[in-house]
């Protein structure tokens, strides 16, 4: 017979799937690109969209055909493109539409909500003062796990703090990177496409329109049988 099991905490991602950076990041990179002369393609955009700083900064000094040093070229483009979302993300971060209802339902109803990012602590930091911190137990920034997205290991540093297991554990996430990288932990997964980004749905993974879509009964209903 099924085993029922019951939500134990919710996992969201940031960037795109809480609050409208995706845009913000796009133009980030797009502007660094034009100022070393790279013509950004659709094909970058897997390189590019929920991903972190340095996976982009390494693509980009790719793309840069070999000028100057690789390993320094990056590392130059990984700062520059910090100091650019950080002051874009202070200045215009917005809240996704059900955003901070679905965060008030999760906590009205007792669960724990974790952030799982891709993102530099201090951008991490500057979305929690805009969305307000006292909606996460726990929080996790690029950099603070041995491997970020697509790897596991940023889901399953949550889930320690949390002391959760992965199959109790719903994970909302937009793009193949954070979802490949939920998966990995052994959360099941709501997924929010972005606008670009097609995501099929598969066992203990169901795909919504908007997080207009989820409630707290879809979030268990994602673990409820296995």
């Amino acid at each position: 017979m099924p085993v029922r099991t019951e939500l134990r905490a919710v996992l969201f991602d940031m960037d795109g799937t809480l609050v409208d950076t995706e845009r913000l990041w796009r133009r980030t990179v797009e502007e660094e690109a034009v100022g070393r002369g790279i013509a950004l393609t659709d094909v970058d955009l897997a390189f590019v969209l929920g991903r972190a700083v340095e996976d982009c900064a390494a693509h980009l000094a790719a793309r840069a055909e070999g000028r100057g040093d690789g390993r320094g070229e990056a590392a130059a483009i990984g700062d520059s493109l910090e100091r650019r979302f950080t002051d874009l993300v202070r200045g215009q971060v917005v809240p996704l539409p059900g955003a901070v209802e679905l965060l008030a339902e999760i906590h009205a109803a007792g669960i724990p909500a974790a952030l799982v990012s891709a993102s530099p602590r201090q951008v991490v930091d500057t979305v929690l003062d805009a969305l307000g911190r006292h909606w996460f137990t726990v929080t996790v920034a690029a950099g603070e796990t041995a491997r970020t997205k697509p790897y596991p290991d940023p889901y399953l540093a949550a889930l320690t703090a949390l002391g959760a297991a992965p199959a109790s554990c719903v994970a909302v996430e937009d793009t193949p990177t954070g979802i490949a990288s939920a998966e990995g932990a052994g959360c099941g997964v709501v997924a929010v496409p972005a606008l670009t980004t097609t995501i099929t749905p598969a066992p203990r993974r169901t795909v919504v329109r908007s997080l207009l879509d989820v409630d707290v009964a879809l979030l268990r209903g994602v673990v409820a049988t296995r």
